[in-house]
């Protein structure tokens, strides 16, 4: 198409030119775009095209590579789909304005990327590998006696086998802590359990030296932290400075206390919950903290016939331990499980994939309604989560759909939104959907 002649309509020529809400772009479009929507290839922003021009063109702008539109592949349940029509085939002049590529109208928000967890099922199956029947056997011994909840069960298997760790936010009685004492039974792990207060210290988590009378010397004393599966319950009612005791155990897995290093048997998986409704008495966690949970989890109520479920297996005042002991198995063991996320780490990544979750973690850090986004720590998250998940569905490599199933959970804790967007009463699942949405998916 060659350049509009000076003083000409652009109109009449079957474009039409206006300024994006967003970022205050000068945009062109084809005319039969009037009164549909489009995407911004600056902000990524979604924009009524107008039914007429309102800017006057600008030559002198240098041509911006038009923002190609996103097709339904981004959704878990079809990214394998052919990709969406645009609106019409459109080329910008070599020296106008940049071009904006319209798109059909945006997907029904029951389309978008689930919110939580979940085996997707459209995702190829894979085989019986000693991966995945470990996984099955689990999960079947988890259920004689934790009763639904199946994202926050995949998602803390996930977390352990990718040797992450896991915010779960949700209301008391979900059966939290019942969850990790069966975890820890079926996996022949140990379990510990801290409850949070606004006067703990960081020497109650740690522990600290003690003076030995017998010795006439000081000895260590391991606090409740030295376990394998430790449930910290209310992290948020606790003070910044007992918060940072357990930095360098999540991520180092050792305790320093007077220059003496204590290394902490692996595995080692932190559950810490968090009620979303009172916040009176909290703390907000601190963004170093935040960003060493590999996911956050929000739980729900359970469905009406779980819950039916619950009352028929838990209310006849039998003995949570004697349960424990005698209706569940040792499945695995903390040799096996070292062994199980070795093996995870061999379950292979494509370039094409890396390259996909890079992009989606930095495009968190341009997004308009984002004051901070996701750091390298969550591209990791992401593309151990994605082996992990893949090795579960008993597969050697990754595909984007697991990336999806793991990107708000993975993300959602690490961005921060922009004083406007707190205003306005966005929610940052409905931000992070739509970023994913906003990033091609690669053909693997």
């Amino acid at each position: 198409m060659s350049s509009l002649p000076p003083g000409s309509d652009p109109n009449a020529a079957g474009t039409i030119e206006f300024t994006c809400s967003g970022c205050g772009r000068s945009l062109k479009v084809p005319a039969s775009a009037a009164g549909r929507k489009a995407s911004c290839p600056q902000c990524y922003g979604v924009v009524q095209v107008p039914e007429a021009s309102t800017v006057a063109a600008q030559p002198t702008s240098p041509p911006v590579t038009p923002f190609a539109p996103q097709p339904p592949a981004m959704q878990p349940a079809a990214w394998n789909a052919p990709p969406a029509t645009p609106l019409s085939t459109f080329s910008p002049p070599a020296s106008g304005a940049p071009a904006l590529t319209p798109f059909a109208q945006p997907t029904p928000p029951h389309t978008a990327p689930a919110a939580g967890i979940h085996m997707s099922p459209r995702a190829e199956p894979g085989r019986e590998t000693p991966t995945k029947k470990l996984f099955d056997r689990i999960t079947q011994e988890i259920g004689k006696l934790y009763v639904g909840q199946d994202e926050l069960v995949l998602g803390a298997l996930v977390a352990l086998f990718s040797s992450g760790h896991v915010l779960i936010e949700s209301v008391p009685g979900l059966g939290k802590t019942l969850f990790v004492r069966t975890l820890g039974k079926v996996l022949g792990c140990q379990f510990g359990r801290i409850q949070f207060t606004a006067d703990l210290m960081p020497s109650d988590i740690t522990g600290a030296p003690i003076f030995d009378m017998k010795i006439q010397e000081f000895r260590f004393r391991p606090g409740p932290v030295f376990t394998q599966f430790l449930l910290a319950d209310e992290i948020n009612r606790a003070p910044a400075k007992t918060h940072a005791a357990l930095l360098e155990i999540m991520q180092e897995y050792r305790v320093t206390i007077d220059g003496t290093s204590h290394v902490i048997e692996r595995p080692f998986l932190v559950l810490a919950t968090q009620n979303p409704i009172e916040s009176e008495g909290t703390y907000n966690l601190p963004e170093a903290q935040l960003d060493r949970f590999m996911f956050k989890l929000v739980v729900d109520y359970p469905l009406e016939q779980q819950e039916a479920q619950i009352l028929q297996m838990h209310s006849q005042q039998l003995d949570l331990n004697d349960r424990l002991k005698n209706d569940l198995q040792t499945i695995t063991s903390p040799p096996e499980i070292l062994q199980t996320i070795q093996d995870n780490a061999k379950v292979r990544i494509d370039p094409r994939l890396i390259d996909y979750i890079n992009k989606i973690v930095r495009r968190t850090r341009e997004w308009p309604q984002f004051h901070m986004g996701a750091s390298p720590r969550a591209g990791l998250s992401l593309v151990q989560a994605a082996r992990t998940l893949a090795a579960f569905a008993g597969r050697d490599y990754a595909v984007p759909d697991d990336v999806v199933q793991i990107a708000l959970p993975a993300l959602r804790h690490r961005v921060v939104l922009t004083a406007e967007a707190e205003v306005e009463g966005q929610k940052i699942d409905d931000l992070l959907t739509e970023l994913i949405r906003s990033v091609e998916v690669p053909r693997i």
